[in-house]
């Protein structure tokens, strides 16, 4: 979730950052070539003042023009800023370089126009540092007795004012780079802030679907929509388990009232039994049907127990654990004919031994009743970084990949195996007794046929669920 909200806040920063920056250079751009126009506007009114009085028919023996020459050269050569004074039918007053006349056409020639109307130049093109060729031309009128009888036209290089329009976009650029690191630094502290309650409640939320159902959420940070939502979760978890207890609750009682009263029956069967004819095919039948009911009683009270029961964690040599149940659960394999191997190899995990010897007794016990005699059932420890894997693979019929969706469901059998002994419980009671330590039960194809199960417990000692997760701590 924060790889989608992180892009979006940024890209969002990024947006008003830009939509602040080209303003704010394109204000500085003009700022910066409203000063020079100042300068210039100045300079040629200094010049517009001494051409005021030189006699247009001095020809040069005027003081005054000699004067207004020697400033204009001297101008030309500080600033190499080309300057002239032209009257209005185009001849040359005075001009720095001599030679320089009024282009005919382009800026030059429209701000000496706009001055012979008795205009000030006040808006010429805006000047960009992307334009190496372009140039600023001033032009300002010369008045005698309120009539223009000359101009002043002063054409610039623009070098050093796009540099310096270049300088300050890179200060620009500069400030708004900080500007978005710490954007961003604040969209990461902002999702972390926000996402990190959404993280703690999809990991307690899993916790809960994978059978831990003691975990919470500690409300004491985060917005107040998700400490709100964090509360209603816990209500809600603290619901569900209640029902769940009940139910189990339930289920214990009901098969624990149920076995006394089933017991008798047996009983009563087997003394009837005695006044019939031997191999009655009905009574037998009875008999078998009864022993079956006591059976699923027994599983349900094994299931009940074991939803209820914390796991005892405790460091465990798997392979020794599973050398052992395979050693005894090889004479049920030779009485059918089936080959049961192990390759069991010393490796310790943190697992409840008895939890985990019932879950291998279940998933052997399952292996062997579907293995036909002549084939071989396979158990082997995988060890890996995280966790530690007992793998039993049978040469069975297998399951289809709709069956392989609801093994270790609870009562559930496949239609093709409705003759086999059993309750549809041991696979289930064996799930939960892993996931109530942290460990889990996979089901796979097994080729070419038969069917793959790999119980697997965690290498380290899983933490407290309530201790693991800190809660909404970051305000």
């Amino acid at each position: 979730m924060r790889t989608r909200l992180l892009p979006l806040l940024i890209v969002l920063m990024a947006g008003v950052l830009l939509a602040l920056g080209f303003p704010l250079a394109a204000s500085l751009a003009a700022s910066e070539q409203q000063r020079v126009i100042v300068d210039r506007l100045d300079d040629a009114a200094r010049f517009a003042a001494l051409a005021q009085y030189v006699d247009p028919r001095s020809f040069g023996a005027d003081e005054r023009l000699v004067t207004l020459g020697g400033e204009l050269a001297s101008y030309h050569d500080v600033y190499g800023i080309r300057a002239g004074v032209f009257h209005r039918d185009n001849r040359s007053m005075a001009a720095a370089p001599e030679e320089w006349v009024v282009p005919y056409d382009g800026e030059a020639r429209r701000a000496f126009s706009e001055a012979l109307l008795g205009r000030r130049s006040h808006d010429p093109p805006q000047v960009w540092p992307w334009q190496p060729h372009a140039r600023l031309a001033i032009a300002s009128p010369v008045v005698r007795d309120g009539d223009v009888i000359a101009v002043v036209v002063t054409d610039s290089p623009t070098g050093q004012l796009r540099s310096r329009i270049l300088r300050g976009w890179l200060l620009i650029f500069a400030g708004e780079a900080a500007a978005m690191l710490l954007a961003v630094g604040a969209a990461f502290r902002l999702t972390g802030w926000v996402l990190r309650p959404v993280r703690v409640l999809d990991a307690v939320t899993h916790d809960i679907a994978t059978g831990r159902m003691n975990s919470r959420v500690a409300a004491t940070g985060g917005p107040p929509e998700l400490r709100r939502l964090a509360r209603s979760f816990n209500e809600m978890a603290d619901n569900v388990e209640e029902a769940l207890e009940q139910q189990r609750a339930f289920v214990a009682d009901a098969s624990h009232q149920l076995r006394n009263p089933l017991a008798a029956l047996l009983l009563r069967i087997e003394l009837l039994a005695l006044e019939l004819p031997e191999g009655n095919e009905e009574i037998a039948s009875v008999r078998t049907e009864g022993k079956r009911l006591a059976q699923v009683l027994d599983d349900l009270l094994d299931l009940a127990l074991a939803e209820h029961a914390a796991a005892e964690l405790r460091l465990t040599d798997v392979g020794a654990l599973t050398a052992e149940r395979v050693a005894s659960w090889r004479p049920v394999a030779e009485d059918k004919g089936v080959v049961l191997a192990g390759e069991c190899g010393a490796v310790t995990a943190w697992a409840d031994p008895v939890a985990l010897s019932s879950a291998l007794d279940a998933v052997i016990d399952n292996a062997l009743k579907f293995t036909p005699a002549g084939e071989e059932v396979t158990v082997t420890v995988v060890p890996d970084r995280t966790s530690v894997a007992v793998v039993v693979a049978d040469h069975g019929p297998g399951l289809t990949e709709e069956e392989l969706g609801r093994v270790g469901d609870r009562f559930w059998r496949s239609g093709r195996h409705q003759n086999v002994k059993g309750s549809g419980l041991g696979l289930s009671i064996a799930r939960v007794l892993l996931t109530a330590g942290g460990g889990g039960m996979a089901f796979a194809p097994n080729e070419p046929h038969g069917l793959r199960v790999t119980v697997s417990v965690p290498r380290h000692a899983p933490a407290d669920a309530r201790g693991q997760e800190q809660g909404f701590t970051e305000r």
